[in-house]
């Protein structure tokens, strides 16, 4: 049993799962299909309705995303004395979910079909038009992907004031809309006004999404189930091992073994008894399932400080009662009508002793089954309460279900003793780690800046150690025994403990700890990062006057590992030809999943850094950047003839225009001096360090022959 209890807590230590994509190359057609409509609602109501078609093998980034994630699908209506928007756009079917590791946060998408639905207030009796933009990105499977637009111009007929109700609503509204199949257009306009700097009345709904192949992210969600599941019958065996429920196991087993000399029926009774646990609290999740369903769930969860808060105090009341300061307990009566079915004898008797056994064990198990579902709701499945509490039913099930198969065995169990109220202790260590997960989304959902990355780390290497020191037996709470000698798996799990707390070290410091970082705050988060200091710059790449001019936007935009550059393309030509170097052009966006991983995986090598600092000008082109220039710097494009107002439509324009590309990330060196293309090739997507180095120096010999 002693074994049963340390795989229980090195499950609960374990962490869960990461996926990466890849980008690939160049212009494809536009892979989603709009379909507007509008339907009439009342006289002066009315729902504007937006299927979209997806093509086979591509996802959809939907609305409604969490802060630092991809880009999201954007609504944007113009504002007009004739319609008002009322409430947000509503979404079906609920979007896929899966968990993204390079913007740490979970991401949604939609394939084949969806619909989105705004309704609108009618403040005129005259016809009108709706007009506005749906701007979004939508990825293939091989992580290739694309920016894409819709242009909204629906007109609604109205019936003259004459006109009885009665033949109004009878008649449908028509929408005609201006289907836009050109790529160029739906790319080009479609990084519009979302996350604008100027905010404007448009109405915008915004979503937690991200691409990666549909094989790929299946694997992802099941590989987050399974582990899930897994700690979930981990926990369950732990909770065997509880005071409430360890000393109880023999009077259990010997239910079974009264009255008959059976074996088949007894085997029958056991395995009836352990059905039962687990059928008990798998009905308890499937409860919590029924009544956490809805598409808008993580959101609120995610973001809602009101549930985070609850959340938060849940764990902190669980801790609180397992470090032995109150029990959580049932009403004793509950057990006591229980245990008055069991003297019924039968098949029966076996479901009412399992029933009294959950009753009873309850100031125990109910911390540990109240984290869990908890954990399942919080995830937005409505299906991993159900399992969740299945697999602890499982788990807690198992050990009384297999000693009352082989009585024989119980003579192999450790005596109860101290050592019980070690497991309680442990689990409150842990549910005090986990309880600052809630705290970080208040903090990172309402931008308060207040729980820091390396705060949040600080905490838990102090916590873990704590435990560890618990487990050797240097602290001591008051329901505990001393301990005089260390046993084999408490030494082992003081050592799981101390370790970790070790390894948490380095991320006070910058570190990415990627093996946990979706329960950890975002990088963004970090107060204190000594791996951006330039300390991982080699000799002589520093170069003091390596830009002319400060840079444009520095104020909100950024490099990452030292690197100086520019964010403004003519700058930084005009800087390249003053310091006569090649100039290299980096097409990128705030939602290219593929450009932060290459920043991370390329970019940080010392080499590459070099290049950048010395060999080159660099200039990074967001083209989903939403700052609205001044008036001044608006131009009409030459592709499409529309008006180019943002940072990101001028660089998207360009990228189009002289390039005929549309994917990020996106690398190509010209001369400063005559804008000609140096390189044979661009650079996409690529985490080999030496192959991008080559690109760099195919196109700086280039420039200097």
């Amino acid at each position: 049993m002693r074994t049963l209890f340390s795989f229980s807590l090195i499950i609960m230590l374990a962490t869960i799962f990461f996926m990466s994509a890849v980008t690939v190359n160049a212009q494809q057609e536009n892979p989603v299909h709009w379909e507007i409509t509008t339907q009439k609602v009342d006289n002066n109501h009315i729902n504007l309705v937006m299927n979209a078609t997806i093509d086979s093998n591509w996802h959809l980034y939907t609305i409604n995303m969490a802060e630092g994630g991809p880009m999201p699908l954007v609504f944007d209506f113009e504002p007009s004395q004739n319609y008002k928007p009322i409430g947000g756009i509503q979404e079906s079917p609920e979007p896929i979910k899966s968990y993204d590791d390079v913007f740490e946060v979970d991401v949604k998408y939609q394939e084949k079909k969806a619909t989105y639905t705004q309704k609108f207030k009618v403040l005129t009796n005259d016809s009108f038009t709706i007009k506005g933009e749906i701007d979004g990105q939508a990825c293939f499977d091989d992580g290739q992907c694309v920016l894409v637009f819709k242009d909204i111009a629906v007109d609604v007929e109205q019936k003259p004031a004459s006109a009885t109700n009665a033949e109004s609503e009878k008649q449908d509204i028509k929408a005609d809309t201006t289907d836009k199949n050109d790529t160029i257009n739906q790319t080009d306009n479609q990084v519009d006004e979302e996350i604008t700097h100027e905010k404007d009345t448009s109405v915008i709904a915004q979503d937690d999404t991200a691409p990666t192949p549909e094989k790929k992210e299946n694997n992802s969600k099941n590989k987050g189930l399974l582990v899930f599941v897994l700690i979930a019958i981990g926990a369950g065996l732990a909770g065997v091992l509880t005071p409430c429920v360890f000393p109880m196991i023999p009077m259990t087993v010997s239910f079974f073994m009264q009255g008959t000399q059976n074996k088949l029926n007894t085997i029958l009774k056991a395995v009836v008894f352990g059905i039962s646990i687990m059928l008990l609290y798998t009905i308890i999740g499937l409860i919590v399932s029924l009544t956490s369903a809805g598409a808008d769930l993580t959101t609120t969860l995610s973001t809602s400080w009101v549930a985070n808060s609850i959340f938060f105090l849940l764990f902190i009341i669980f801790a609180i009662s397992f470090f032995g300061a109150f029990e959580i307990v049932l009403p004793s009566g509950l057990a006591n009508k229980a245990d008055q079915q069991v003297d019924k004898g039968g098949m029966l008797a076996s479901f009412f002793m399992a029933l009294t056994l959950v009753i009873v064990s309850f100031s125990c198990t109910g911390p540990i089954v109240g984290a869990l579902l908890v954990k399942g709701a919080a995830s937005g499945s409505w299906i991993e309460p159900t399992i969740g509490m299945a697999g602890f039913g499982f788990g807690f099930a198992l050990p009384f279900t297999i000693l009352a198969i082989s009585p024989g065995w119980m003579k192999k169990l450790p005596k109860s003793g101290g050592w019980m109220n070690s497991v309680k202790v442990v689990f409150a260590f842990i549910l005090l780690a986990f309880s600052m997960k809630f705290l970080s989304n208040i903090d990172q959902a309402n931008n308060l800046n207040i729980l820091s990355r390396d705060l949040y780390l600080a905490i838990w290497i102090v916590l873990f150690t704590l435990l560890g020191a618990y487990l050797l037996g240097k602290i001591r709470f008051p329901h505990d025994t001393e301990i005089k000698h260390i046993g084999f798996f408490r030494l082992l799990l003081a050592i799981v403990s101390l370790s970790f707390a070790v390894y948490l070290v380095p991320g006070l410091f910058g570190a990415q700890l990627t093996s946990i970082s979706s329960i950890l705050p975002p990088p963004s988060a970090q107060k204190f990062e000594l791996t951006n200091t330039g300390s991982n710059i080699p000799a002589g790449s520093e170069v003091e006057d390596i830009l002319c001019d400060d840079p444009l936007y520095s104020d909100f935009l950024e490099y990452p590992h030292g690197i100086h550059g520019y964010f403004d393309y003519e700058q930084a030509r005009q800087c390249a030809i003053e310091q006569e170097k090649p100039l290299l052009l980096y097409f990128t966006g705030h939602s290219c999943s593929n450009c932060k991983k290459m920043q991370a995986e390329v970019w940080s090598d010392p080499e590459v850094i070099k290049y950048f600092n010395n060999e080159l000008i660099i200039t990074k082109l967001y083209v989903d950047e939403r700052y609205k220039l001044a008036e001044e710097f608006w131009y009409t494009s030459e592709v499409d003839g529309k008006i180019k107002k943002t940072i990101g439509k001028m660089n998207m324009d360009r990228q189009i225009r002289d390039f005929d590309v549309i994917s990020q990330p996106f690398y190509i060196m010209i001369n400063p001096q005559t804008e000609a293309i140096l390189t044979e090739k661009p650079m996409l997507f690529e985490t080999n360090p030496d192959i991008f180095i080559d690109f760099l120096n195919a196109g700086i010999k280039v420039y200097e022959s």
